[in-house]
Parts: C-alpha cells; sequence; structure tokens
C-alpha cells in the first residue's frame, strides 16, 4: 500500500517558463523509510512542499495518508510532519516553549505537551538548551530542534527535507538512527545530498532529475538495477593507469573503463568476463598492478550515471 503517491505531478512558475515538476510519478510504500535524491534544482523541495499543501500543483495530483492533497482535514494534517530546509522559528521563544507550542496547536493538553516537549529535547540532544531562545542557538542545534516539532505529533508520514544539513557527525549519526527506528512505525521521505545517509538507513531510494522521476526501487536493487558491476584496479603510477585504459579502448573489449590517477574502474555487465580480460592486459602489459577487486555499484555510481550525463 502507498502511503505516498503522485500522478503526473506538474509545478511550473513564470507562467509557465520553469517547469520544477514535470510530470512527476511518485510512489513511497508505507512504513519504509524514502530516499528522495537529486541534483540542486531537480525539484525535490517543490515536491514535498506540494505533498504538505503548502503550495498547489500547476496539474496532476497527489494523495498523502490515503487523502487527495487539497481536499485534505485538520485530521489530516495532524498526521502529517514536515522539516523545511531551513527552518525558522520565532527566536524570542526557548526550545521547550516552542515544542510545547507545537504540541497544543496539535490538540494535547499543556501537561502531555510539557512531557512531549521534554521527551524530544532529550532525544534531539537538547536537553541542556531547553531555556535558552532559539535566537542564540547554532544552525546545527535548529535543526535539531526542527525534526523535534516535525515528529510532535507523532505523525504516520514525516517529510524530511534535508534533515542531516548544518549537522555535525555525532548529530548526523543521532537523527539518523531516530529516523531509522520509524521503519515500520511511520513512512518517511527524507530528501539529501549525503549519498551516505540514504545508503545507512534507507530502504527505498527514488531519483529525481529534472522535476521527473528517474529511478525508484528498494536500495540494494538499484545498484544491480541500473549500473553495471565494477572491476577495480590500482596501479603504482597515473602513467601504468593511462596504458591500460588506451590499451583497453584500443582492444574494444566490452565494459567501460575510466581513469583517475592511478585507479581505473572497468564496468561490464559481466563481472568475470572482465576481470579476465583486464589480468591478461595487465600481464601482457607488464604493467604494475597494486590491487584489484570487484564490488557492486554503489549508490554513488548509479546516481552518477542516471544524472551526471552518463547515457
Amino acid at each position: 500500500m502507498a502511503a505516498i503517491r503522485t500522478s503526473g505531478l506538474v509545478k511550473s512558475y513564470e507562467r509557465g517558463k520553469i517547469r520544477a515538476l514535470a510530470g512527476l510519478d511518485l510512489t513511497v510504500p508505507e512504513g519504509s523509510v524514502f530516499g528522495f535524491l537529486g541534483p540542486n534544482g531537480a525539484g525535490k523541495t517543490t515536491a514535498i512542499k506540494v505533498l504538505t499543501g503548502l503550495i498547489a500543483p500547476t496539474s496532476g495530483e497527489a494523495w498523502v495518508a490515503g487523502e487527495r492533497v487539497g481536499d485534505v482535514s485538520p485530521r489530516w494534517r495532524s498526521q502529517i510532519g514536515y522539516l523545511s530546509q531551513e527552518p525558522r522559528f520565532y527566536p524570542w521563544m526557548t526550545g521547550r516553549e516552542l515544542l510545547v507550542f507545537a504540541g497544543r496547536l496539535f490538540g494535547a493538553g499543556r501537561a502531555a505537551a510539557g512531557r512531549r516537549a521534554d521527551e524530544l529535547l532529550e532525544m534531539s540532544g537538547l536537553a541542556r538548551a531547553a531555556a535558552r531562545r532559539i535566537g542564540g542557538f547554532s544552525g546545527g542545534m535548529v535543526q535539531r530542534l526542527g525534526i523535534a516539532q516535525a515528529v510532535v505529533s507523532s505523525p504516520r508520514i514525516l517529510l524530511l527535507d534535508e534533515p542531516c544539513a548544518s549537522l555535525d557527525p555525532l548529530g548526523r549519526r543521532d537523527v539518523l538512527e531516530f529516523i531509522a527506528r520509524l521503519r515500520g512505525r511511520a513512512t518517511v521521505l527524507m530528501s539529501t545530498h549525503i549519498l551516505e545517509d540514504v545508503e545507512r538507513v534507507c530502504d527505498t531510494v527514488g531519483i529525481i532529475h529534472q522535476g521527473r522521476m528517474v529511478t525508484a526501487a528498494p536500495t540494494a536493487e538499484l545498484g544491480r538495477r541500473c549500473a553495471p558491476p565494477i572491476v577495480a584496479l590500482e596501479f603504482e603510477t597515473a602513467d601504468a593507469a593511462q596504458e591500460f585504459v588506451s590499451a583497453w579502448r584500443d582492444a574494444a573489449t566490452e565494459g567501460a573503463a575510466t581513469v583517475d590517477g592511478p585507479r581505473v574502474d572497468v564496468r561490464a555487465a559481466d563481472l568475470g568476463t572482465a576481470r579476465a580480460a583486464a589480468l591478461d592486459l595487465v600481464a601482457s602489459r607488464r604493467l604494475p598492478l597494486t590491487r584489484l577487486e570487484t564490488r557492486s555499484a554503489s549508490l554513488e555510481d548509479v546516481f552518477v550515471r542516471l544524472v551526471g550525463g552518463e547515457p
């Protein structure tokens, strides 16, 4: 069952001159942690704002938590948690006051809102700063507070726009662990540029480019589906690596070879054949090889292949 679904979603600006979304078809399975990837300007933030009801699409439709966006009720809004890309709060409030305020907006009593605020302050690592005014928070502290307010109502759907921005490594670890604990209890859609974070916590990945969904698949399958495995070689010198690549291309051997200093990556559908051909070429040229390994394509490999200009 899909917790989030869009069909032909279009969002245009300046009388159609700029298309942020160009027919986006998106499906997010219920209970999943969905990584929403794309280069700058791909349409991620626009899509999330449409899903929250903050902006209306030019055309197309979206459904979140079983209701069509645009025909939503106050009850529906209580099921949605949202973190904007650059969260901003009243600077004169303390962190605890903001979370109590958010809880009261969702209908909690004063005592219940206070207990929930204390719980979230502890979870987000802000308990010691609970009485400080938000205007004195660092960027990372504001980000943590933003995530805390996004989950104050224990929402069914959590929409996070760059949730780990401005966080130090420890903050990132804590936030990712919290998101991972939500799997199966809530549906999380998180946009990010940090591919390592997606590989760490997301069970499904969607890649958007120029306002359209390029691909979506379980994280474990994405590499096999969208990019061939890799034979990675490392030589003693960059000249030796370049000689290998030139000889590989001259031989018209199946598989694309790319060079980066002394390292070479060979991508081929048949991993065994490519490895054997690479070793034969190294031996025939007597090239100083220091390392050879085979590996599956990483999320970065898939991302670059799909949106980085490679056909």
